[in-house]
């Protein structure tokens, strides 16, 4: 009989696909209840894992938690096939890399810091999220271009393999080095301590809502904000084929206020113009 019992949480993040015929607003309001998907995990992440007695005795039981998932897996052979495939991908996502698509969206981000023009290049998937990073420099020799080159190999590496855009903000925000100071070109970010505090503010601001990291306030128009709202539905419609074909870094999630000189043209969902 067990004497104990082991309780692991994860953190599964998957992508569903479905074909459809035709789009409209009853087609898209039923999505979520059709069953015909194409799962495709992408992240499993392992979150805690509690240990708990099963007998009744009151002395203290020291457990050791820091078993690896593979060692759960050997040691309860008789678990579920849905847990051994579930372990399995939480193994593979570990080691697997998304690869970018052939034909990506992205955008360019011209800036100057002090004498220095600093172009920042990025990379999407499919669903907006960055994998991807190219920075170029001017005025700077072979050896300083080359580091820069393969720094943004490094980056792009490893948010293809998972890791977090938030982990590289956190570890290059305020880095000091010069060139810096005072920032041209870019409506957000007025100054900078580094080439590396820039872009990754840059990056945060874009693909995080990172407002705390930019220097002038987002603007929205509240008049066409409530506009918009009037007409939800096909607003939001448009919204969402929109999504598809633009980057999301480079409208910084904000594409309301992006399709406000769209707003005269009418498309149907076969995209024609009436």
């Amino acid at each position: 009989m067990a004497k104990y019992i082991v309780e692991t949480y994860y953190t599964c993040t998957f992508k569903v696909k479905h074909y459809l015929d035709d789009i409209s607003n009853k087609q898209l309001d039923q999505l979520d209840k059709k069953d015909d998907g194409e799962y495709e995990i992408l992240d499993i992440k392992f979150d805690k894992r509690n240990t708990k007695s099963l007998e009744k005795k009151t002395d203290n039981v020291e457990i050791n938690l820091s078993e690896s998932v593979e060692s759960v897996k050997n040691k309860n052979q008789n678990t579920p096939s849905k847990n051994v495939i579930l372990n399995n991908a939480f193994k593979e996502s570990i080691t697997k890399r998304f690869s970018m698509p052939d034909r990506r969206k992205g955008y360019i981000q011209k800036a100057t810091i002090g004498d220095h023009k600093v172009y920042l290049h990025t990379g999407e998937y499919e669903d907006g999220k960055i994998g991807e990073i190219f920075i170029d420099t001017s005025k700077e020799g072979e050896l300083v271009k080359a580091l820069m080159n393969n720094f943004a190999i490094a980056v792009s590496l490893g948010l293809q393999y998972g890791v977090p855009l938030d982990e590289f903000v956190n570890a290059f925000i305020s880095t000091k080095f010069e060139p810096s100071g005072k920032v041209e070109g870019n409506d957000r970010i007025l100054s900078a301590s580094s080439i590396l505090d820039y872009i990754f503010r840059e990056l945060a601001i874009s693909y995080l809502n990172r407002e705390d990291l930019a220097h002038t306030p987002l603007i929205i128009n509240k008049d066409i904000q409530e506009e918009n709202d009037q007409n939800n539905e096909e607003h939001n419609q448009f919204i969402k084929l929109v999504k598809n074909i633009t980057s999301k870094g480079f409208v910084r999630n904000n594409y309301r206020k992006k399709l406000v000189d769209l707003s005269d043209i009418k498309l149907n969902l076969k995209g024609k113009k009436k």
